[in-house]
């Protein structure tokens, strides 16, 4: 009973896309890189979460959204990329989640914080093999009926469409006055990762707003900071940097709300 109400939950709705989607690639590139890092991710996800809840003696232990930061790492990670970055990728984005949290929710996307930093610190190569960049066209459509699941699930229809209008309005914007080059963001693999990147990672409950409102300016936020880095630097880190100043503005949101309930 307890595992049927889990695999309705919105968790266990995106675990079971998250796994087909690597079974989808990993049968697809013909590659079993990505597989072992899964393995690899979220099998250091998971200790870390289970050390870390017993560690501050939670009564409780689902390691759920490990195993769901887990899975995102390794979709986005290379396929070539070494066991060890994995791991350490995957430890940092569990830490974040313990040691970077308000009212005992993360403040920052743990896979997005776990990613931004291996770019910075390992150099890390991010093909996002796990989004079908590599593979037919077609498969953008599993993209698409995989993240309408989550995102009904969880709500997260205003917060989705405001962050794809806003960034696709700037790069269009760009284009028209042919700032930079941003026919490549419109292409494959870069197309698949903003669809991915909007259902799978901006959706994050703990980590993003309920209320619609908020959610149409966390996406707003997060369109604007992700496409005007990619516009000045490039790279791969645009998204992730989007993402967490939209965390940030989540958790000053939640500080306010707080501060003016105790006011009254």
């Amino acid at each position: 009973m307890a595992a049927n109400r889990w695999i309705k939950s919105p968790k266990g709705y995106l675990v079971m896309v998250l796994i087909s989607y690597l079974a989808i690639a990993t049968i697809g590139s013909h590659n079993r890189g990505g597989l072992v890092n899964a393995i690899v991710a979220v099998g250091v996800t998971v200790a870390t979460d289970i050390i870390l809840c017993l560690f501050k003696r939670r009564k409780r232990i689902v390691p759920d959204s490990a195993i769901i930061t887990g899975l995102i790492i390794s979709l986005i990670l290379s396929m070539t990329t070494p066991y060890y970055i994995v791991a350490a990728t995957s430890l940092i984005s569990i830490l974040s989640k313990h040691l970077l949290n308000h009212r005992k929710k993360p403040i920052f996307n743990p896979a997005a914080f776990g990613l931004l930093l291996a770019i910075i610190f390992f150099q890390s190569g991010q093909s996002w093999w796990g989004t079908f960049g590599d593979l037919s066209a077609w498969t953008l459509v599993l993209l698409l009926i995989g993240g309408y699941v989550v995102t009904n699930r969880v709500s997260k229809f205003p917060q989705v469409f405001a962050f794809l209008g806003v960034y696709f309005v700037i790069l269009f914007i760009m284009n028209i006055f042919q700032y930079g080059d941003v026919t490549d963001v419109l292409r494959s693999p870069f197309i698949n990762a903003t669809l991915f990147f909007a259902f799978f990672m901006l959706t994050d409950p703990p980590t993003s707003p309920a209320k619609v409102k908020d959610q149409i300016i966390f996406g707003i936020l997060t369109a604007i900071v992700g496409a005007m880095v990619y516009a000045f630097y490039g790279g791969l880190m645009y998204l992730f940097i989007g993402l967490l100043i939209g965390n940030l503005y989540h958790l000053l949101k939640i500080r306010s709300a707080l501060k003016n309930k105790l006011s009254r």
